[in-house]
């Protein structure tokens, strides 16, 4: 509050100009002194004021800028040729909506969902520890690991696990140390547009192999991986995003069959293990590879919070050995205190009440907003209703543009995903992705599909 009253008096101060005293400032706004010095100095090391020991507080010079000001980077385009760098459409986080834009966007839970009180004592305590601030092993603390080895089952042990910084940045890693730049990786299609991101940044092609009601088609990927060569499959196979399809028990087995056939690994994306909705919860397909097929990716950003960027790949063989050399390389190793928060968090019965409570507050959402959909457009199809998972996969009718129906319900007070970046090629029709764990409350999602009413009918007319 202070930081933002002194902003408006500088702004209507001439550079030079002196400021209130903090004796001045404690008595006119009822803070306390220590309250006044930080935002002092706050201001101060962002530039806005300069403090004279023994003078006061002055509001710092100004210069206007002018046009020869800008700096000249075309120079750049030169030196970066022949260094594409194409990141293609991410799904990562976003700024929040504008005031009274209601957020059916984006995948991340809302902060009246997240475990915040026990994130934070979780925090406290980590960093009372007396090695809390010691170099953390560089794949990861010891009991970290055996969390995610214990939670991945089958024979997986701490020592197959490598700690990561959250899912994005462990896709990266895998892609870079699995393919060569140029090579194909088949991919579910549609899929998670952050992995197409990561895919292609790279260097690498993805390949779209058909889904069904049942998931991925282990006949097409048979097809697809004789075609291109491709020696990897990045798969969602429990509560894939955007669809929310589970692969169906028959072909578990049959898919990690036909990769390892083809000399191919899988990478197991299993974000959402925690995103269940109440009912089972198949296993991993790491849990049933005994020959290192499988690369399993877990994380706990999303049913905790984005800024616990904490996750694991599990791998065998020399894999494991090329990811802990990147690691090396790249950043040495993850900051411990946010291993030893996450550790915290883990190995309290908070954890498991926060997630019996998300599990039956993502079921209500997401019949809410199945309801709300299936009573004013009913004509906009949901693929299925999920069982678990953060969104509903909405085809669109003919004659809807996925792109601009986005765009108009922007205009309309309701912000929602298009399809389209989702597709590593051409959609087969247009789609949009409903987030039902972005909002504060469930009636702002019936709101949201009202106002979904008025966009169609804006863009049925436009």
């Amino acid at each position: 509050m202070v930081v933002a009253l002194l902003r408006a008096e500088i702004s209507r101060l001439a550079s030079g100009d002196r400021l209130p005293s903090s004796r001045e400032l404690t008595s006119r706004h009822g803070v306390s002194p220590v309250t006044v010095s930080r935002a002092f100095a706050q201001l101060a090391a962002e530039g806005e004021v300069v403090t004279r020991p023994g003078s006061g507080t002055y509001v710092s010079p100004r210069r206007a800028r002018t046009a020869t000001d800008a700096p000249d980077t075309s120079w750049q385009a030169v030196a970066l040729a022949g260094r594409e760098f194409d990141p293609g459409t991410q799904d990562g986080p976003q700024d929040p909506p504008p005031a009274g834009v209601i957020a059916m966007a984006g995948g991340y839970l809302h902060p009246s969902l997240r475990p915040d009180r026990a994130l934070s004592a979780a925090l406290a305590r980590a960093a009372r520890r007396p090695d809390a601030w010691d170099r953390a092993p560089a794949a990861g603390l010891a009991p970290l690991r055996a969390v995610f080895a214990r939670a991945a089952g089958g024979d997986v042990g701490p020592e197959d696990v490598l700690v990561t910084g959250g899912g994005q940045g462990a896709l990266s890693m895998l892609f870079r140390a699995l393919a060569a730049p140029g090579s194909p990786v088949l991919v579910e299609s549609p899929t998670y547009p952050g992995a197409l991101a990561a895919a292609r940044a790279a260097g690498l092609r993805p390949v779209p192999v058909p889904m069904d009601a049942d998931g991925i088609r282990p006949d097409l990927l048979a097809e697809a991986f004789a075609v291109t060569g491709a020696r990897v499959l990045y798969c969602q196979p429990t509560f894939h995003n955007p669809t929310g399809t589970v692969l169906a028990p028959e072909r578990r087995r049959q898919v990690v069959d036909v990769a390892r056939a083809a000399g191919a690994f899988v990478v197991e994306d299993d974000f959402a293990r925690h995103l269940g909705h109440g009912g089972p919860v198949p296993r991993p397909l790491v849990a049933d590879d005994r020959d290192g097929t499988v690369i399993h990716l877990a994380t706990l950003t999303k049913p905790a919070s984005p800024s616990l960027r904490i996750g694991a790949v599990i791998a065998r063989g020399p894999v494991m050995r090329r990811l802990q050399g990147m690691r090396r390389v790249d950043d040495f190793f993850l900051a411990r205190p946010l291993q030893e928060a996450a550790l915290e968090l883990l190995s309290t019965p908070a954890w498991d009440r926060h997630l019996r409570s998300l599990s039956t507050r993502l079921r209500e959402r997401c019949a809410v907003l199945a309801d709300a959909l299936a009573r004013e457009l009913p004509e906009w199809t949901p693929a299925r209703v999920p069982t678990g998972g953060l969104h509903l996969w909405v085809q669109l009718p003919p004659g809807f543009d996925d792109t601009t129906v986005a765009q108009t319900a922007r205009t309309h007070g309701v912000a929602v995903n298009a399809g389209t970046p989702s597709f590593p090629a051409d959609p087969p029709a247009a789609y949009l992705r409903l987030g039902f764990a972005a909002t504060e409350t469930p009636a702002e999602l019936t709101e949201g599909i009202h106002r979904l009413t008025r966009t169609a009918a804006a863009c049925a007319a436009g």
